[in-house]
């Protein structure tokens, strides 16, 4: 059966060779994209593998070249206040199922996303060792900036997914618009409040001021605002410490000295502010966060939490492990930045979605 495959795969060759008027080793080179074609010979050659669909046997191609790929994944680690990352982890893991007969190994490095030192460490260890392609989310700016920077200079290409490093080379970015996430939430509360009353926004973060994907979404919904001339007050609260405790205290500090109508959180963390809200009694105050979290949708189907902002982090994991599958085993172009659909989710539709 493998000999009757691999005749197959070389009529496939002939023919287009013999249709080019060209050797097999000239095929073979456009095929694999090597130099040492003309232009004029390579467009011919490429035309007649599109006009007779030819597809080479990929699987019999790596097995043959005995050659392992190696991908770095490096991600936060699920914590204590989130278990967010249990699901881009999914989606690779899916990836990693349908390409490791091709050759391919992922190993996964996870980092505190509370702690830049952890990002170090492991960053580190995957320079060492000189992967062929890295799977990032870029949680700190400038330590993924400067990482990112020590790739490219020994030609490693990297994918991020969930936040974008702006202005730094990348394979590709999968993920969220993030300043447009911020800009639907500010939307969204044009529909749960009047136009004079008083919005918090909260960011729960022990690394706010380097976490890039809370100050976009955050610069998104108040310049929604800005830009639709709304009359609302808008306070801001940074809360450091993400423990419950600490949460539950700063918020009450708040909402003891402000009338507070809604309040938008910027990330997967709403939970903790829509146990406050249960714990406190606090009622006639809207809740806008992001992600399809469990103890999340809990406090949706209690309608504490109004509405929930979600972008795919399944996916996210998925497509960014098939964008380096297809750059280094198709040698195929991919889509620079694929952004995913930003959905909100309600009481009414939650157990029909899938992350």
């Amino acid at each position: 059966m493998k000999k009757k495959k691999q005749e197959k795969e070389l009529v496939g060759v002939k023919e287009i060779a013999r249709r080019a008027n060209v050797s097999i080793a000239t095929v073979d080179r456009v095929l694999h994209n090597r130099v040492g074609v003309s232009p004029k010979t390579k467009a011919k050659i490429d035309a007649i593998i599109e006009e007779l669909n030819y597809k080479p046997n990929i699987l019999a191609r790596r097995l043959a070249s005995k050659e392992i790929l190696r991908f770095a994944v490096l991600i936060p680690s699920v914590s204590e206040e989130t278990d967010y990352w249990d699901a881009p982890l999914e989606g690779i893991k899916q990836a990693e199922s349908e390409i490791a007969t091709y050759g391919i190994e992922i190993d996964k490095y996870f980092f505190d996303q509370n702690d830049k030192k952890s990002f170090l460490n492991e960053s580190k260890k995957i320079l060492d060792k000189r992967y062929h392609g890295i799977l990032l989310a870029p949680m700190f700016i400038e330590e993924s900036i400067d990482f990112v920077k020590e790739c490219l200079k020994v030609k490693i290409p990297c994918v991020f997914i969930n936040s974008d490093l702006p202005d730094i080379s990348s394979l590709c970015y999968i993920g969220p618009n993030l300043y447009h996430a911020g800009a639907l939430a500010a939307h969204l509360c044009g529909y749960l409040i009047g136009r004079k009353e008083k919005i918090l926004i909260v960011n729960i973060s022990k690394e706010i001021d380097n976490h890039h994907h809370l100050l976009r979404k955050e610069q998104g919904f108040k310049e929604y605002f800005d830009n639709h001339q709304k009359m609302n007050d808008i306070l801001k609260l940074d809360i450091r410490d993400t423990s419950y405790k600490a949460v539950s205290k700063e918020l009450k500090k708040t909402f003891a000295a402000n009338k507070i109508d809604l309040v938008f959180v910027t990330n997967s963390r709403v939970s903790s502010v829509a146990k406050f809200f249960e714990e406190q009694k606090v009622e006639n105050t809207k809740l806008i966060g992001f992600d399809f979290l469990k103890e999340n949708i809990e406090y949706l189907k209690k309608e504490t939490i109004d509405f929930l902002i979600c972008q795919k982090p399944i996916e996210q994991g998925y497509r960014g492990i098939m964008a380096l599958y297809q750059h280094f085993v198709y040698n195929a172009d991919v889509e620079k930045i694929y952004y995913m659909p930003i959905d909100i989710i309600t009481k009414e539709n939650y157990q029909f979605y899938r992350n």
